[in-house]
């Protein structure tokens, strides 16, 4: 199950555990666009193993609902939280603006009603980050609260990892740095990298279908970089 399957890294991913003969469960905001990402991912594929659930994940009226449906299909093997973006800055400088984009930042996520779906023991939970938690926002409003709200995924997710290791589930936190096609940052953040060039969705798909394998039982609790360098040794 991939929440932000419906585009960018989210949809590469599902398109590469469709392309493994995996069924896969999308979950987005916009219909159309989930739509428009099976349809694709079926065509690329030569499947028809994506299944789209229209869900505001902020909602949790609408995650209790998509929790139910996805439970109806079965249990759940491998659960990619890539659901989030960084928001629209807030709307004037008032401390309530301020506040609202933040907590949109912070509010996005579907684990709570999954987690007791996961396969146990073999369950994989994926939560995708960024290097922006590792070194801060670009920006003056919603890059700090995007930063902050990664930042706190590691906190969670490392938390997780101790409460669900005994089940037999790991839980790691893919974090991606400048990724073409899914930032609107300009071409400087390549001159931070070692080889020089901007990240794709397939590399951090590739990066995922790693840590979802079975022979990935042993690593549990980390944070992995997928900047290219851009931040060392964390």
């Amino acid at each position: 199950m991939v929440s932000g399957g419906g585009t960018g890294i989210g949809k590469q991913i599902a398109r590469m555990f469709a392309g493994q003969g995996g069924h896969v469960v999308i979950i987005g905001r916009r219909e159309e666009l989930l739509d428009r990402a099976r349809a694709e991912i079926n065509e690329a594929t030569g499947t028809d193993h994506v299944i789209p659930i229209g869900a505001d994940l902020t909602d949790p009226a609408q995650v209790r609902g998509a929790a139910a449906t996805i439970g109806r299909l079965g249990s759940v093997n491998v659960l990619v939280n890539d659901a989030g973006a960084i928001i629209t800055p807030p709307a004037d400088d008032s401390l309530e603006a301020l506040a609202r984009s933040w907590q949109r930042d912070l509010d996005t996520n579907l684990l709570t009603a999954v987690l007791p779906l996961l396969s146990r023991p073999g369950g994989r939970l994926i939560m995708i980050s960024s290097a922006a938690a590792q070194r801060g926002g670009a920006g003056k409003h919603s890059a700090g609260s995007y930063a902050a709200a990664k930042a706190a995924v590691h906190g969670w997710a490392l938390g997780l990892a101790r409460q669900l290791g005994g089940d037999g589930i790991t839980v790691n936190v893919p974090a991606p740095g400048y990724v073409q096609d899914t930032t609107d940052f300009v071409a400087t953040k390549v001159a931070d990298t070692l080889v020089g060039r901007a990240g794709t969705p397939a590399d951090v798909a590739a990066a995922v279908r790693c840590i979802a394998s079975p022979d990935a039982g042993y690593l549990t609790g980390q944070i992995i970089g997928l900047d290219d360098g851009a931040v060392l040794g964390r």
